[in-house]
């Protein structure tokens, strides 16, 4: 049941990017020029995408227990630090340069394969050299959700 729910919302999620156009990265790359041809749409598509998740958050709320699970994997709130901001800032540097994000990067597949590749194998690269950089010295041990 888990499955089909997680397809469920990543088909949901990537109608939604395509019907607003965010798997185009001229659109996102608009959005960011500023004072330029600065282009509203993915404020819109951001500030809509609020109204849902401010709804899912109330029923939360009010659920003892998910659908779908015995019980929620909330995030904790952590502080932010030097490496938060580091991740940030090339996240941000990545999504202006490349104008995709991983999410509708590898919803673009559908729609312009090379460019998704390039984004994608570059994106790749980056999550090896972090995971390599943060591999413990000592043996692993497996973690358990």
């Amino acid at each position: 049941m888990r499955g089909v729910i997680g397809l469920a919302s990543g088909l949901l999620f990537g109608a939604g990017l395509a019907v607003s156009g965010m798997l185009d990265p001229l659109r996102v790359r608009s959005f960011l020029d500023l004072f330029g041809a600065w282009d509203p749409t993915l404020a819109f598509v951001m500030g809509g995408a609020m109204i849902p998740m401010a709804i899912a958050w109330l029923i939360q709320r009010r659920m003892a227990a998910p659908v779908a699970d015995a019980h929620f994997h909330l995030p904790d709130t952590d502080p932010i630090t030097p490496r938060l901001v580091g991740g940030s800032a090339l996240f941000g540097i990545g999504w202006g340069l490349g104008g995709l994000c991983p999410g509708p990067a590898l919803a673009a597949f559908a729609i312009n394969p090379p460019a998704a590749a390039i984004f994608t194998a570059a994106m790749a690269v980056g999550f090896a050299i972090v995971w390599a950089l943060d591999r413990p010295s000592g043996p692993r041990t497996p973690v358990h959700a």
